[in-house]
């Protein structure tokens, strides 16, 4: 039995609600400035009562219900209806078109979703061609669309939700991930995950009930969820969430919310770099700031400085339920370590037969852990891919790091065919498989370049068919509506061939040195 045991999200609120009932457990604003508060025993309230009006419209055990929201409190509340209900949440990004939504929808087998009034054109477009959800329901809106159901409808009901018993190897939980195919992978996660994350985060970030933690990074990833809402939870803190990041605006909203640890990504750390100094910079409570990958050591530097506050560098991923290691609170940082496990990770770096390599060499972390506990149970219905990540209580991660003496680990570089830009992961398989549909492409391969403020940028490199006249701006129009913006190449090339390996394989290896060296 671990620290877990057989508990569920459901549980772990049921508990701080009765100890800190009264006291604010979030605090969400919107991006008009507007701040509301729900305390745990309002938290739990609202809960019930989003899983009576699902379950009068017959969701229960086992159904999937997406979530197409941005950040607010309705995410949460729904998340944790469902949880309640033994039902499995689909959290969808919020820049998806209506084609990555309708394959989001009809391979979750989704039969319900939640979105707000900005979204749904989106949402209507592709509902429109998955059957097989019956229920389009608004949130953050008075007023009903046509062919919906308003959420603060469903909460009115007087139905009592019934609770089921739910395990805690049980999926609540079902979150899309980029990765070296075409179509993401549904990462299922249980209620044992998301309780491990939330144990595993709060005691490595060192917090307790007096911290207020902040962010703007989306609900539907696991930084915001585990980093943020879960670690908060479980210390019985206060969980801050804003709809949206502006730099302009975010140190003045965390010394407004008296926020003691925050989340950034590097994108974020760039533009709050790029503003005017004030004298206030170091005027807040915060005592650390979360951070993973990937700015310069120039850049940590300079925000220190100006800002008065540690960056705690760390590495984690979806199919962990975040975090598999980070940089000692109190010890060396050792800058730029990605630190050392947290407690109750075992990592290993092998190479590819799996054997461990020395001290210093480049080798694939692979994480030790219980599929359905500490890490995913699984890709749906993917059985192979599955196969190919879960071996033997590991965690192939195809991601690559070295150690030293000491213990610590240094990034090296993430999987061949995975982009970073600005916090999200984009395969470049995803967007090959787009563009070569243009009838005018030939071949195509789709690279990550450095970009000084997003991490990377997307590049692609196209061959032309013979007589071709297809330009930059007609690639990127045929993308549009195919990808969302954030996977559109904002850099494309047209050459009349690509590099190519002694097997016929395109040379990525060269295109990405060139790429470095210009």
């Amino acid at each position: 039995m671990d620290i877990v045991g057989n508990r569920t999200l459901r549980d772990l609120l049921d508990e701080r609600v009765a100890r800190y009932g009264d006291k604010p457990f979030l605090v969400f604003e919107d991006k008009d400035g507007n701040v509301s508060e729900a305390t745990y025993s309002a938290f739990q309230t609202r809960v019930d009562r989003v899983a009576a009006g699902l379950t009068d419209l017959g969701v229960g055990p086992g159904d999937k219900v997406a979530v197409h929201l941005a950040n607010c409190p309705e995410i949460l509340e729904v998340w944790f209806a469902l949880g309640t209900l033994g039902a499995v949440m689909v959290p969808s990004n919020t820049a998806n078109t209506p084609g990555e939504l309708e394959y989001l929808l009809d391979f979750s087998g989704a039969v319900a979703i939640v979105t707000q009034p900005a979204f749904l054109s989106t949402v209507s477009t592709a509902v429109d061609e998955v059957p097989a959800v019956r229920h389009r329901i608004l949130a953050r809106t008075a007023t009903a669309a046509p062919g919906t159901l308003l959420l603060e409808d469903l909460v009115s009901t007087t139905t009592v939700a019934p609770r089921p018993k739910v395990n805690s190897e049980d999926v609540v939980q079902m979150l899309f991930t980029s990765g070296t195919t075409a179509r993401p992978k549904g990462v299922l996660l249980t209620h044992a995950n998301a309780l491990h994350g939330g144990e595993r985060e709060s005691r490595g970030l060192l917090l307790d009930d007096t911290d207020r933690c902040m962010t703007s990074l989306p609900l539907f990833h696991v930084n915001a969820q585990v980093i943020t809402m879960l670690s908060s939870l479980t210390v019985g803190a206060t969980c801050i969430v804003l709809e949206e990041f502006r730099a302009t605006k975010y140190w003045d909203q965390l010394r407004r919310h008296r926020a003691t640890q925050t989340s950034l990504v590097a994108m974020q750390v760039r533009t709050l770099l790029a503003q005017p100094e004030r004298e206030t910079d170091r005027s807040h409570a915060l005592r650390r700031t979360f951070y993973a990958l990937n700015i310069s050591t120039e850049e940590k530097d300079a925000f220190q400085d100006r800002y008065g506050v540690e960056l705690i560098n760390a590495y984690g991923l979806s199919e962990a339920m975040t975090l598999a290691t980070l940089a000692p609170v109190f010890g060396p940082k050792k800058w730029p370590s990605i630190g050392k496990p947290l407690v109750g990770r075992t990592i290993r770096l092998v190479d590819p037969d799996g054997n461990d390599v020395p001290v210093g060499t480049v080798g694939e972390i692979v994480i030790h852990g219980v599929p359905g506990r500490t890490l995913m149970k699984g890709y749906y219905r993917n059985p192979e891919a599955t196969a190919d990540a879960l071996r033997d209580g590991e965690l192939w991660t195809g991601d690559n790091a070295y150690a030293d003496d000491d213990g610590y680990f240094y990034w090296f570089d993430r999987r061949s065919d995975m982009i970073k830009r600005a916090g999200e992961n984009i395969s470049t398989v995803e967007v090959e498989s787009v563009i070569v549909e243009h009838p005018e492409v030939a071949e195509v391969a789709v690279i990550g370049v450095p970009d000084p403020l997003r991490d990377e940028a997307v590049k692609a490199v196209l061959v032309l068919e013979p007589g071709s006249r297809l330009t930059a701006e007609d690639v990127r129009e045929h993308c549009e509506g195919r990808l969302a913006a954030f996977k559109i190449p904002t850099v494309i090339e047209i050459r009349d061939a690509l590099p190519k390996t002694s097997i016929g394989k395109v040379a990525k290896g060269e295109l990405r040195k060139e790429a470095r060296t210009e």
